[in-house]
C-alpha cells in the first residue's frame, strides 16, 4: 500500500510539473518569439530601406555603414542599466516601455533627410531597444527552470532568421511602391515601427511579472515554479566580478568567438540586399523575395543545428562547423564568376552561420559555475555588440576606400574562420554536456518496475523508505 501511495504521489506531482511547465512555455514563448520577429524586423529595417535612401539622398555607403553601426554605440550604452532596471524593478514594463519607445523612434526615421539625423535616429533607435533582449533573457529566468530555460531561448532565437525571412519580400514590396507621394522606404520605416508601439503595449497586459501574479496558473502550480526557481539560486557563493569573470581563460575564448562571428554577421545581413541590388539590378520588390530564400535556409539549418546539438550532447563541432561554411560561402564570392543562382547559393551558405547562436548562448551555462555564466555572457554579449558597431562600419569603408567588395568578402572569410577555430580551442563541452547526461539518468526510474516518459520532468525525486 506504501508503494502504490507513493506511486501515485510522485505521478500526481509529475502531472502537475508536465501541466506547469507546458502551459507557460504555450502562454509565454509564442508572444515573447513574436515581440523578437518585430525587434529584429525594426533594427534591420535599415537594410532594405538603404536601397531607396541611397537613389533618394544619394547616401554613400560610408555613411550607410556608419548609420548601421551608430546604432551599436547607443545599444551598448544602457545594456547593463537595462539589464539591472529588468531585474530590480520590472521586466514586463523594460519589455514594453522598450517596445514603445523603440517603434516610435523607428516610425520617425521615416522623416531623415541627411546623414547626420540618420546617425541621431540610430543612435536614439539603439538606447531605446538596449533594454529588450536583456530583459527578455531576464525574464525566461523568472518563469523558466533551469533544464528548460535553454530550449525557450533557443526558441526564441528562431525568430531572427524567421524574421528576416518575413521582413525581406515584405520589405522589398513597400519599398518598391509609392504612396500619398511618399517613397517607400519611408513607408517602411512606418509600417514596421507602428507594431512595435501597438505590441509595446499589448505586453503590459498580457505578460505578468512573476509565477504569483499568473491568474491562468493555479495556486499549486504558481508554488511548483516559484518553490523550483527558488531552489536553483545559488546557496553560499559570493557573486563573481566583471573582472574575475575577464581573467577566465574560457570567458576570453567565448568572448573572441563571439567578436569574430558577429563582425562579418551582421555586415552580411545589413549588406547583402544592397549587394543583391547592385548586382542584378533587380526591382526592389524581386530583391526582397529573392532574399527570403537564404534566410530560409538559415531557419533550417538553426533548427536542425540545434536538435542535432541536444541529440548528440555536443557544442564545440554544432558552433564552430556553421561558422566554417559562412567562410567558405565568402570565399566562393572572392573565386566563382558572379551569377544570380550563385550568388544566392553562396549568400544561403554564409546565412547558415546563424545556426551557431543557440548553441553558443547556450555554453557559458554548460561549463560555468551559475554566477561566472552570467558574467559571461554579459561579457560575451558586450563584445559582440561592439561587433555589430564595427562589421557594418568597417565592409562600408573597406568598399568605399578600395572600390572593390574583394577586400571586404576576404575579412568576412577570415574572422569566421579565425571564430571556428577558437571555438575549438575551448575544453570540457563535450564531457560537460554527458555529465549532465548521466546526472539525470537516474531519475529514469522512481519504482523498481515503473519507468516514467519523461525523465526532465522530476527534480529531486526519491523513493519512499517504504
Amino acid at each position: 500500500m506504501a508503494i502504490g501511495t507513493s506511486r501515485a504521489g510522485v505521478l500526481a506531482d509529475a502531472t502537475l510539473v508536465d501541466r506547469t511547465r507546458h502551459q507557460t512555455a504555450l502562454r509565454l514563448l509564442p508572444f515573447l518569439f513574436v515581440l523578437y520577429i518585430v525587434n529584429y524586423l525594426d533594427r534591420t529595417s535599415v537594410a532594405y530601406a538603404a536601397i531607396g535612401m541611397s537613389r533618394d539622398l544619394g547616401f554613400s555607403d560610408r555613411v550607410f555603414g556608419m548609420g548601421v553601426g551608430v546604432f551599436f554605440i547607443g545599444y551598448l550604452a544602457l545594456q547593463i542599466p537595462g539589464s539591472l532596471l529588468a531585474e530590480n524593478w520590472s521586466a514586463r514594463r523594460t519589455i514594453s516601455g522598450s517596445m514603445v519607445l523603440w517603434g516610435s523612434l523607428t516610425a520617425l526615421t521615416a522623416l531623415v533627410h541627411t546623414p547626420m539625423q540618420l546617425y541621431l535616429g540610430r543612435f536614439l533607435l539603439g538606447l531605446a531597444e538596449a533594454s529588450f533582449f536583456p530583459g527578455v533573457m531576464i525574464y525566461l529566468s523568472h518563469w523558466f527552470i533551469q533544464k528548460d530555460r535553454a530550449k525557450a531561448a533557443s526558441d526564441l532565437l528562431a525568430a531572427v532568421p524567421l524574421s528576416l525571412l518575413i521582413g525581406s519580400p515584405t520589405a522589398g514590396w513597400i519599398i518598391g511602391h509609392h504612396w500619398l507621394g511618399v517613397a517607400g522606404w519611408r513607408w517602411l520605416f512606418v509600417l514596421e515601427g507602428l507594431p512595435a508601439v501597438v505590441l509595446g503595449a499589448i505586453a503590459f497586459a498580457w505578460l505578468p511579472d512573476w509565477p504569483n501574479d499568473a491568474a491562468w496558473l493555479s495556486d499549486r502550480q504558481q508554488e511548483w515554479i516559484t518553490r523550483e526557481l527558488e531552489s536553483e539560486k545559488p546557496a553560499g557563493r559570493r557573486s563573481v566580478s566583471v573582472l574575475e569573470t575577464l581573467r577566465s581563460g574560457r570567458v576570453l575564448l567565448l568572448g573572441a568567438v563571439s567578436f569574430l562571428a558577429y563582425l562579418p554577421g551582421y555586415a552580411a545581413i545589413f549588406w547583402i540586399p544592397t549587394l543583391l541590388k547592385r548586382q542584378t539590378g533587380l526591382s526592389d520588390v524581386r530583391v526582397g523575395s529573392l532574399l527570403a530564400i537564404p534566410f530560409g535556409v538559415a531557419l533550417v539549418a538553426m533548427l536542425f543545428n540545434g536538435w542535432h546539438s541536444d541529440r548528440q550532447l555536443e557544442r564545440r563541432w554544432h558552433t564552430a562547423v556553421p561558422l566554417l561554411l559562412a567562410a567558405l560561402g565568402a570565399v566562393g564570392l572572392l573565386v566563382f564568376p558572379p551569377s544570380l543562382a550563385m550568388t544566392l547559393c553562396l549568400f544561403s551558405l554564409m546565412m547558415v552561420e546563424l545556426a551557431y547562436l543557440p548553441i553558443f548562448w547556450a555554453i557559458p551555462t554548460e561549463i560555468l559555475s551559475d554566477t561566472a555564466a552570467a558574467g559571461a555572457l554579459g561579457v560575451a554579449s558586450t563584445i559582440a555588440n561592439i561587433a555589430g558597431f564595427l562589421g557594418p562600419s568597417a565592409f562600408g569603408y573597406l568598399h568605399t576606400r578600395t572600390g572593390s567588395l574583394a577586400s571586404g568578402y576576404t575579412a568576412m572569410a577570415v574572422c569566421w574562420a579565425g571564430s571556428a577555430v577558437l571555438m575549438l580551442m575551448i575544453p570540457g563541452l563535450r564531457q560537460k554536456a554527458r555529465h549532465v547526461d548521466e546526472c539525470l539518468a537516474p531519475l529514469a526510474t522512481v519504482e523498481p518496475g515503473v519507468t516514467y516518459p519523461d525523465r526532465r520532468l522530476f527534480g529531486q525525486v526519491t523513493r519512499s523508505p517504504d
